[in-house]
């Protein structure tokens, strides 16, 4: 071997883990097989940590979210997904949100450029043998490999739908009828002038009438077929297409994805009945995402339906919605506490392939799998983040926290968190991020990882 550890898979958790790795000194070969011929039913180019869904990172508060929290863990820990985010930022609240092309190139840009990263296009279709490995293939593992890995485990893989939603170029956008704000007018982290806070989202508001006739047609609209194999597969609820929750009661949209509150009606001065979002897709701001409207309606079904929506009457869509299968481990079954396979520990896994879900949670497994194998490579003993903090609380859910028998892709969520009862709620949230960074200040101490941003 020419190189100290084998990576296959080039999103973002084979990227950071390469980019973490690499700057401890190690050499990766990072395996990607999109470039060589080969694809999967949702990318759109080779580019390495390509973001195929959303184009948010969700919130940027570390205050009050545990996300939020885990941008902050991992940017202590100089992650190259954080660091290309902020390269890529585009305004969205207090969300962090990128231009996904931008985002995609900084990534492989500081990757092609470092002297310990090989990148290959290739495919592998086998587990190897031998030889340190870490396995980010994505919850869109290619068949081949999926076979293999399945033999390797000796057990089933998972699987469950996840979504796409639709783009819409802007200038295809009435807006006469739409208007920009924020939810409660929360200042954007990204704004660049004082007179950009608030006003991140295009909002095209639906009164009852309105309301009650697109939720008809979203129960009405020809829907995309399912293979036999496909047809108990369960989806995962923080990515449910629209008008699966549609079918789940009238109003449900009203509390989900189409909520009014906060949001002021500037032709009534009033909360409207419901209200459809759009969010800045990329930098330029000429592309729009549908917010929460990932989709299984056929395509012609999503442009009829969604030009009745108020103020997209004459969309354009850059990319209609879209569904692909996802397959993923059952890891409390099937990997140790350090991610690796119980009957194969040369080969670790990383991303949403362990049963993580979001972009930047599938980022910070794969950074803890790069820790993991430099502890191994340097002889030391792994100390995993403890619990108390984003990066601890998410591991240990995958890697055995959670019950194996009804085991599903999980975010970070304070949930995950040891309780802190005693504290009353008001106040809850703030404290557990208090904890968290406290306890990662000490791990980050004791393991003596001096390079670390402050």
């Amino acid at each position: 071997m020419t190189h100290d550890v084998h990576i296959i898979g080039g999103g973002l958790a084979g990227s950071e883990a390469a980019w973490q790795l690499a700057q401890r000194g190690f050499t990766v070969r990072l395996s990607e097989m999109r470039g060589a011929g080969h694809t999967t039913p949702a990318h759109k180019s080779d580019g390495l940590a390509e973001m195929v869904c959303s184009n948010s990172f969700r919130s940027d508060d570390d205050e009050r979210n545990a996300v939020g929290l885990l941008h902050h863990e991992m940017r202590r820990l100089d992650s190259i997904i954080m660091a290309a985010g902020e390269t890529a930022r585009v305004p969205a609240g207090t969300a962090l949100a990128v231009d996904r092309d931008i985002f995609s190139a900084a990534v492989q840009k500081k990757l092609d450029e470092h002297a310990n990263v090989t990148v290959v296009r290739e495919r592998i279709d086998m587990l190897p043998e031998a030889g340190l490995t870490i396995v980010a293939t994505g919850p869109l593992t290619s068949a081949t490999l999926a076979s293999s890995i399945a033999r390797t485990t000796g057990r089933d893989s998972l699987a469950f739908f996840d979504a796409i939603a639709p783009i819409i170029h802007h200038d295809s956008i009435d807006m006469d009828i739409c208007w920009l704000q924020s939810r409660w007018d929360k200042p954007s982290a990204g704004a660049a002038r004082p007179d950009e806070a608030g006003k991140d989202y295009i909002n095209c508001a639906m009164d009852k009438g309105q309301y009650l006739t697109f939720h008809q047609g979203l129960l009405d609209g020809e829907k995309t077929s399912f293979k036999e194999w496909e047809a108990d597969t369960p989806y995962f609820d923080g990515c449910m297409p629209i008008e699966v929750m549609a079918a789940r009661g009238v109003d449900t949209l009203r509390y989900g994805p189409m909520k009014p509150v906060g949001l002021d009606d500037p032709r009534t001065g009033r909360w409207p009945y419901a209200v459809v979002q759009l969010r800045q897709d990329n930098k330029l701001g000429t592309l729009w995402n549908m917010v929460g409207f990932q989709t299984k309606l056929k395509h012609g079904a999503q442009v009829d339906l969604f030009r009745t929506i108020p103020g997209l009457k004459n969309a354009e869509f850059a990319r209609l919605g879209g569904l692909h299968r996802n397959t993923f481990l059952n890891s409390p079954l099937v990997l140790d506490r350090q991610l690796r396979l119980r009957n194969a520990p040369h080969i670790r896994f990383a991303g949403q392939i362990t049963g993580c879900e979001g972009y930047v949670e599938s980022a910070a497994v794969g950074l803890l799998t790069a820790l993991m194998v430099t502890a191994e490579l340097t002889g030391s003993a792994w100390q995993a983040p403890p619990q108390t903090t984003a990066m601890g609380a998410l591991l240990s859910h995958i890697t055995g926290d959670a019950e194996a028998e009804t085991f599903q892709p999980m975010n970070v969520n304070f949930g995950l968190f040891p309780p802190l009862h005693e504290v009353k709620k008001k106040t809850r949230k703030e404290a557990y991020t208090l904890r968290a960074k406290a306890d990662l200040s000490q791990w980050l101490a004791e393991r003596k990882l001096v390079s670390l941003k402050a």
